[in-house]
């Protein structure tokens, strides 16, 4: 049996990789390729996963959609001849494919003649309803997508309904349930973003403040460096509220740590044993997310999918809108919509330090966001369980 994966972005290349690992692991004769629409494929050739075909960084590094002017850029930058290239690889392919992401890898693999699954990362139902009911429309798009039962439009549910899609893994059970009204083999069986870290934890810290923060600025340059700026005057305004309060920082591995260490010691923090110290306060830089993310009490953020890990860990997160590409004032509203109560969009920096002490003062609150991460991301271990479900339906 062969499996070609299809993916189009980082955080999906991520998912794809750790479904590529179970299938390995479950069935180590099944022959494995990668075809990443977008980026190098770094993270699967580190893997020893082969790529099939072409591949090429664009200038937009995968967020077309949300500019114009990102998507002339692509386009100039050769993405349709890139387009062209994998499209053939795809139609050449002879055994089953899997999609990762959004519409993009699905075309790609229903283009393809031959049968394939999906993992669909990009969209929830959380975004248009929670288990209360609708949540308040605001734009034109939104209502369409209201009017149409779900937040995957008829032509998504077209192509995820084909004869020859054998599985359709959706990001939550909220999206399953709402999937399994059409004729469409939806399964919940968890979200991978979930895997290595772990089980939300049941208990609330009652401390009278949080003793660690997660700083998280993204992963991509040089937006990361100046969502770190914006995150740096929140903290002085949280240090305002209490003085002694922990701050691990989880840069990416391949940001320039040099880069976000000048910009901490040009707001007063000085190097001490294992990091940083202001007064009381300490700072530890550190590209261990999965470590530092286990150990914080809260978060504040400007990032995608570690985001949503923290929030499956049970933790609350407060966010920042920045300038973008990726975590704009829009990215940062539909976050808070789709992973509901656990995370709250504040409106300045200098308002950080009330908000996170309102947050620490409502222990019940806390409470509802610790449950609202297990159900909004899941258990860990979802990856293994997709593997087994593709297995059983390839054979």
């Amino acid at each position: 049996m062969k499996i070609l994966c299809l993916s189009n972005g980082h955080g999906e290349d991520a998912i794809a990789l750790r479904i590529l690992k179970a299938l390995q692991q479950a069935a180590p004769d099944l022959k494995l390729a990668a075809l990443p629409i977008v980026g190098d494929g770094h993270a699967f050739r580190s893997a020893r996963i082969p790529i099939a075909g072409p591949t090429q960084t664009m200038p937009s590094g995968g967020f077309v959609y949300m500019d114009g002017k990102q998507l002339w850029g692509d386009v100039r930058g050769g993405l349709l001849g890139l387009t062209r290239s994998q499209l053939q690889v795809v139609r050449q392919w002879d055994g089953t494919l899997l999609a990762v992401g959004d519409i993009v890898p699905l075309l790609f693999a229903w283009l393809s003649g031959a049968p394939y699954a999906f993992v669909g990362t990009a969209k929830s139902e959380y975004y248009l309803r929670d288990e209360a009911g609708p949540l308040p429309r605001s734009t034109w798009f939104e209502r369409l997508e209201d009017w149409s039962g779900s937040v995957y439009l008829p032509w998504e549910r077209w192509l995820m309904s084909r004869p020859r899609c054998q599985a359709v893994f959706p990001r939550d059970s909220l999206t399953a349930k709402t999937l399994q009204r059409w004729a469409i083999p939806a399964v919940d069986l968890g979200n991978p973003m979930m895997d290595g870290l772990p089980a939300a934890l049941p208990s609330v810290n009652d401390a009278p403040h949080p003793r660690r923060l997660l700083l998280l600025p993204g992963s991509r340059s040089p937006e990361a460096e100046r969502n770190w700026e914006v995150i740096l005057a929140a903290v002085d305004a949280v240090l305002a509220v209490w003085d002694g309060v922990d701050l691990l920082a989880a840069i990416a591995p391949h940001l320039n740590q040099a880069s976000f260490a000048e910009l901490l010691m040009a707001r007063g923090w000085q190097g001490a044993a294992g990091g940083y110290r202001r007064g009381s306060a300490t700072l530890q830089m550190d590209s261990r997310f999965y470590e530092s993310a286990s150990q914080a009490d809260a978060a504040i953020a400007m990032a995608g999918t570690a985001t949503e890990q923290v929030v499956g860990l049970g933790k609350p997160v407060l966010t920042l809108a920045g300038e973008g590409p990726q975590f704009t004032p829009a990215f940062a509203e539909a976050q808070t919509r789709l992973l509901g109560p656990s995370v709250e969009l504040v409106s300045a920096p200098e308002n950080m330090g009330k908000a996170l002490q309102a947050l620490w003062d409502n222990r019940q609150r806390r409470r509802a966001i610790a449950a609202n991460g297990l159900r909004r991301l899941g258990p860990p271990g979802a990856a293994a369980r997709i593997a087994a479900h593709l297995l059983n339906v390839m054979a």
